[in-house]
C-alpha cells in the first residue's frame, strides 16, 4: 500500500473522532439520568462518522473495512428511522388526547369521551341515581 495523501488521513481522522464522539454523547446522556440511554445524537454521530470513515477505507480499498462500515451505515439509518417512526406515533398518541372544547383546548384520556356518550345512550338516571332499587 503506498503512501496515504494528508487530505485522506485528515478525512479518516475527522471520521473516526466524529465516530468516537457518539461514545462520550451517550456516556453523558447516560450520566445525566442515571440510567443507561441512546440519545439521538448517538445516531447521529454515528452515520456521520460511519458515512466519513467508509468514504476513507474505500480509498484505501480495505474490503474487511469497507464491509464493516456499509452495514454499520445501514444500521445508524434504520435506527433513525425508527427513533423518527416512535416520535410521529407518539404524537398521534398525544393529539388524540386533545378535545377541543370551545376555545379552550383541554387534554385527557378518550375515555371521558366514551363515559358521556354511554351515558347519553342510557338515558337519564332514575330518581336515587344509577342502579338503585325504586
Amino acid at each position: 500500500m503506498g503512501k496515504t495523501p494528508a487530505a485522506w488521513l485528515a478525512i479518516g481522522f475527522a471520521g473516526q473522532a466524529i465516530f468516537t464522539a457518539r461514545f462520550l454523547v451517550q456516556w453523558a446522556a447516560s450520566e445525566r439520568k442515571r440510567d443507561s440511554v441512546v440519545p439521538v445524537a448517538f445516531w447521529w454521530l454515528s452515520l456521520v462518522g460511519g458515512a466519513i470513515l467508509l468514504a476513507y477505507v474505500s480509498y484505501q480499498r480495505d474490503p474487511v473495512l469497507i464491509v464493516g462500515q456499509s452495514l454499520g451505515v445501514f444500521i445508524y439509518v434504520r435506527n433513525l428511522m425508527l427513533v423518527g417512526k416512535s416520535r410521529r406515533r407518539a404524537a398521534r398518541r398525544a393529539a388524540r388526547f386533545v378535545r377541543v372544547r370551545g376555545d379552550e383546548a383541554t387534554t385527557g384520556p378518550p375515555t371521558t369521551h366514551r363515559r358521556a356518550r354511554r351515558a347519553k345512550a342510557q338515558g337519564p338516571a332514575p330518581i336515587g341515581g344509577r342502579g338503585s332499587e325504586s
